[in-house]
């Protein structure tokens, strides 16, 4: 080309040029230029000196402090820590832009390079900066966005930016993470009491097991390690996990994979963040805990298996296991607090004397330091806050009822009344049998009371569930079955565990009125609805023995329940219509007989002829009485048998009992 140009591009003026001496330069033989450059720092005081600095100060930069963590926690290897330094160096310092230009002979090339690695650490880079790398696996560096072909000798790389900023300001946490991440350190957990020691000595021995130990790596676990904690919110699985944690001798790093790796993340994003959470456990020699892990994508439990030495799970129910490698698991139930554990856990909390929601209420650790915080404004602000967790659940499946009558008011035949004590006793001191005397293991699946009122209507079902639940101090709610009953398959089932679910630790009466229509007995499979109610069934049964609380149903069709549903009933209490005694009682309740204002109202009512010849439930007297009390009011005279006999004909005639005239006769 110098031939044949008449006029050196030099000489005409053109601009930039490329001189001679450059193309010369770039055309010599690369080992020569190599020869001399050795040559010159040998012969050369300056380069010797500075050789030998350079060579100290790497040796110790990659020895230890955090470059050697770098290497040592990602198996980076020394080309990719220079590359990495190189990005890294140019974000503390931009001025080195300038440098690295003039060192690639080019301006526009002010970024960290292979080519320029390779040339300044005289060290190939061949297999570290790939696509394949661990630089790009675990997000410690990338090329430059917008370069035609990223993995060339000269592509610009820059450092993640909170590699920079732990390398330059020590450590901190991902800004990529937000506020989905958080670190507890062991000084935290100290301050925390153990509610399950048998189960943490359980874990760190298991742990210990599979470490390897050795003077220079000091102690490696063989294989990954996955440790399940199963568990509704509040039971204790994050305090349990960083108290595992500290037992090691390390912090925990608590991620909230619901928000950071939930349905609406894209996966790609969710893999990214799946290696930051990680990274970061890495650089921090922390435990990571994804709490809420349940629902994730397969495929990012398989990653972060892949990048977490140890790891532990937060779920409410056991995941099924989809390990394809060789991985050590172990997943850990946390059962219900007992009695005394309750009343322990908040000695630990509070000087103050336990209160009954304590002592009797199936709190989980959540709940009861939320009891203790309020414990100072009284008893009322404790109760509040034991039962939040049922003001939050769906109120359109079940609602309170009114509980206002006691023993007093309620008319019963003497061994229906002590049968129905029976229940309450053992209602009341189901806690101590099954916890303080050990006849808990006589129910493994459920400690539940569960009780059936069967008889016809109006003979007190509802009334004695009421008395009952304001005898035993606990709310009663009735079970909504429009509102439970669904169309679609599956839905009634989930709506049926989140009425167990809400009630079930809430120290509350369920009362399922008219059970028939849930508990009826299961049919021969003849089309896809036979088979779905059946289903149905099956479901509610297994709720109903799983059950902890106390649970009260009635039904007046006694004969179409599910034969295995009466198997599981701790109490059957039939309602038969009253006697001629009982209804004595009932007609004297129902009209005031007994109040000291309301017999001035009252007219030669003959009680006896009353009880003996009108045939009616406790509901028709109610009725009956109500009724009366209306026509004398309409007449402007007292209540007579006249009013009576007229009201009760009516609520007889509701149940198709035609009565004419003359066949009652009073005195």
């Amino acid at each position: 080309m110098r031939t044949l140009w008449p006029v050196s591009p030099l000489e005409s003026g053109q601009a930039p040029a490329i001189t001679d001496a450059e193309v010369e330069r770039v055309l010599s033989d690369p080992a020569r230029r190599a020869e001399s450059e050795q040559s010159f720092c040998e012969m050369d005081p300056a380069a010797r000196e500075l050789a030998s600095a350079i060579k100290d100060a790497d040796l110790r930069a990659f020895q230890e402090g955090v470059w050697a963590r770098l290497g040592n926690e990602f198996g980076v290897p020394l080309g990719g820590l220079d590359l990495l330094s190189l990005a890294v160096a140019a974000e503390m310092d931009p001025w080195l832009r300038r440098a690295y230009g003039y060192l690639h002979d080019d301006a526009t090339l002010g970024y960290a390079t292979p080519w320029l690695a390779e040339v300044l650490f005289q060290r190939s880079l061949q297999a570290d900066c790939g696509p394949d790398s661990l630089l790009v696996r675990w997000r410690l560096a990338h090329p430059a966005g917008g370069v035609a072909n990223a993995w060339a000798a000269n592509a610009p790389w820059v450092a993640d930016p909170h590699i920079v900023a732990w390398i330059t300001r020590g450590p901190c946490l991902d800004p990529a993470l937000g506020s989905s991440v958080q670190m507890v350190s062991p000084a935290v957990v100290g301050e925390k009491p153990c509610l399950y020691a048998d189960r943490l000595q359980d874990l760190v021995e298991f742990v210990h097991a599979l470490c390897h130990h050795d003077d220079r790596s000091g102690c490696r676990l063989t294989l990954p390690v996955e440790i399940e904690l199963v568990g509704p919110p509040g039971t204790g699985k994050r305090t349990l996990a960083a108290q595992f944690s500290a037992a090691l001798g390390t912090s925990l790093l608590v991620v909230d994979a619901a928000a950071l790796l939930g349905a609406d993340v894209p996966l790609a994003a969710a893999l990214d963040r799946v290696v930051r959470a990680s990274r970061l456990a890495r650089l921090t020699g922390a435990v990571v805990y994804w709490q809420d892990a349940e629902g994730l994508n397969p495929r990012l439990w398989e990653v972060a298996r892949s990048f977490s030495g140890l790891a532990l799970y937060g779920v409410r129910s056991p995941v099924e296991q989809r390990s394809s490698g060789a991985v050590a698991r172990r997943s850990i139930r946390l059962k219900p607090l007992s009695r005394s554990e309750r009343l322990s856990l908040w000695s630990q909390l509070t000087s103050l004397p336990a209160p009954q929601p304590i002592e009797e209420w199936a709190l989980n650790p959540a709940e009861i330091v939320s009891a203790a915080s309020v414990a100072s404004a009284g008893p009322a602000a404790i109760i509040e806050a034991c039962q939040r967790n049922l003001y939050q659940s769906p109120s359109e499946l079940f609602a309170p009822l009114p509980c206002p009558y006691t023993w007093q008011d309620i008319v019963l035949p003497p061994d229906l009344r002590e049968h129905l004590a029976e229940l309450e006793r053992q209602a009341r001191s189901r806690h101590e049998v099954y916890d303080e005397w050990g006849f808990g293991r006589l129910c493994p699946l459920g400690r539940g009371i569960t009780s059936l009122f069967s008889g016809p209507s109006g003979t007190g079902k509802t009334m004695a569930a009421q008395v009952m639940a304001r005898s035993l101090g606990m709310p009663l709610y009735r079970i909504d079955l429009a509102g439970v009953m669904n169309k679609y398959i599956g839905e009634t089932e989930k709506r049926l565990k989140q009425v167990f679910e809400a009630c079930g630790r809430s120290n509350v009466v369920l009362f399922f009125d008219e059970a028939d229509a849930l508990f009826g007995q299961r049919t021969q499979v003849k089309d896809a609805h036979d088979r779905f109610a059946n289903i149905e069934i099956d479901y509610l049964l297994q709720l109903m023995e799983q059950y902890d609380g106390v649970a009260i149903l009635a039904t007046n069709r006694k004969a179409e329940l599910d034969k295995a549903f009466l198997r599981r009933i701790r109490f059957i209490i039939d309602f038969l219509n009253p006697g001629p005694e009982e209804r004595l009682a009932l007609w004297r309740r129902a009209l005031g007989a007994d109040l000291a204002r309301v017999p001035e109202l009252l007219d030669r009512i003959d009680w006896e002829s009353l009880a003996a010849k009108l045939n009616m439930t406790g509901a028709d007297i109610t009725a009956a009485a109500l009724g009366a009390a209306f026509l004398a009011r309409a007449d402007g005279t007292r209540i007579t048998m006249k009013h009576i006999v007229h009201a009760a004909r009516r609520e007889m005639t509701k149940h198709g009992q035609v009565i004419r005239a003359g066949e009652w006769e009073f005195n």
